[in-house]
């Protein structure tokens, strides 16, 4: 039971760090191989099957903006937020830094 039940859990608190960690990046272009090297690069593993379908929710969702473009001779679809994402990512920051300072009060009177 442990060991699923730690997985199942970790998933599902990392499923929302995932969508803050993509739209922070995303303030400055990148395509898929790009934001998901910066992210490794930062300790935060991501695989493609994760990636391209939050890519594709938070676009139609109008967080991101995106278009093909030509770069080394390859067409490459390169991502950013929107505006409405900034202010979305802003929002949810604000959210995060409440609950962190929440959970640090409550870890520390345990």
């Amino acid at each position: 039971m442990g060991t699923d039940t730690f997985e199942n859990l970790r998933l599902e608190l990392r499923r929302g760090c995932l969508t803050v960690a993509v739209l922070a990046h995303l303030r400055s272009e990148h395509y898929g191989y790009t934001l998901r090297k910066a992210l490794a690069d930062q300790g935060l593993d991501i695989d493609e099957g994760t990636l391209y379908p939050l890519l594709r929710r938070l676009e139609s969702q109008g967080l991101l903006r995106s278009e093909w473009r030509e770069e080394n001779k390859r067409n490459k679809r390169f991502y950013r937020l929107s505006p409405d994402g900034a202010q979305i990512l802003d929002q949810l920051l604000g959210e995060w830094r409440r609950i962190n300072a929440s959970l640090d009060r409550i870890i520390e009177e345990a």
